[in-house]
């Protein structure tokens, strides 16, 4: 499988944005698009969990948004743009990350086109502080942004975090499960339009050790399979996927696994169409 194709071509985009400024531990996450379409080349393009073939559908690659390293304005601006072209076109896109703070400014585009999104946040944190080390533009914030844009939030997974961050979840978010990828939030989301957010530090490191902050206890490749699997439910409108740090895994093995991450998104995308 190889992610080619033209911006133009399908309803379903690719898109690739290397957001890589404010993660807290290991940064890299700017050479995941990169190695994931390389890896792409070792993953069929059928599915058997979701019994389709991306070859069924047509799905294009916009290629990489040129970000301003260093420079967060910019860089959201570029990200905006991007993302609002491809909207206007009337794509369903999948963003591929890049730190998690891409997100927001996604999100925030996506209220434009979108009423009553949801959010669906699968990571092994958080990410609901009000700042950290004294910026509220972080990846460790990125989830209280969403929730301050009056999006509604689903957060699945997590497991590390301040104790402050669960108690604001348990309060403010739709739906809110620790640990587990619990799918009892589908029946109160319904035909909503839905961003899924998927963080690929759910994953224990022992599956994917290549990501930008690795936090032990996550679920399997096969948990995680099986519960984006149960998302074809949903009216899913966008995804992205982040935090991927390629150069941490010298196997290679975390690329590989991105792309086959990225071949059940694109299709989650597009047999909702």
């Amino acid at each position: 499988m190889r992610f080619i194709g033209t911006r133009d071509k399908g309803d379903v985009v690719l898109v690739g944005m290397p957001l890589d400024l404010t993660v807290s531990y290991r940064p890299g996450t700017r050479f995941a698009p990169l190695e994931v379409r390389k890896a792409s080349d070792a993953i069929e393009t059928y599915s058997p969990y979701l019994d389709a073939d991306l070859e069924e559908f047509a799905i294009g690659d916009a290629g990489d948004v040129e970000l301003p390293f260093g420079n967060l304005e910019r860089s959201f601006s570029s990200i905006k743009a991007e993302l609002r072209s491809l909207l206007d076109s009337g794509k369903r896109v999948l963003v591929l990350g890049g730190e998690h703070l891409l997100s927001f400014p996604v999100v925030q585009v996506y209220k434009e086109f979108y009423d009553e999104l949801v959010f669906v946040h699968v990571d092994a944190h958080t990410d609901s502080r009000e700042e950290y080390l004294g910026e509220r533009l972080s990846h460790a914030c990125v989830l209280k942004r969403v929730w301050e844009e009056n999006v509604e939030i689903v957060q699945v997974g997590a497991r590390s975090g301040l104790k402050s961050e669960f108690l604001f979840l348990e309060k403010k978010a739709l739906f809110f499960s620790p640990f587990e990828l619990s799918l009892d939030f589908l029946s109160r989301i319904g035909k909503k339009p839905v961003y899924l957010s998927l963080d690929v530090d759910v994953l224990d490191p022992a599956f994917c050790p290549g990501v930008g902050t690795p936090e032990a206890g996550g679920v399997s490749v096969r948990e995680l399979l099986k519960f984006l699997s149960a998302l074809r439910k949903l009216n899913i409108v966008g995804a992205d996927i982040v935090e991927l740090s390629p150069l941490s895994d010298v196997s290679g093995n975390s690329s590989v696994l991105g792309a086959l991450l990225v071949r059940e998104v694109l299709l989650l995308l597009s047999l909702g169409l």
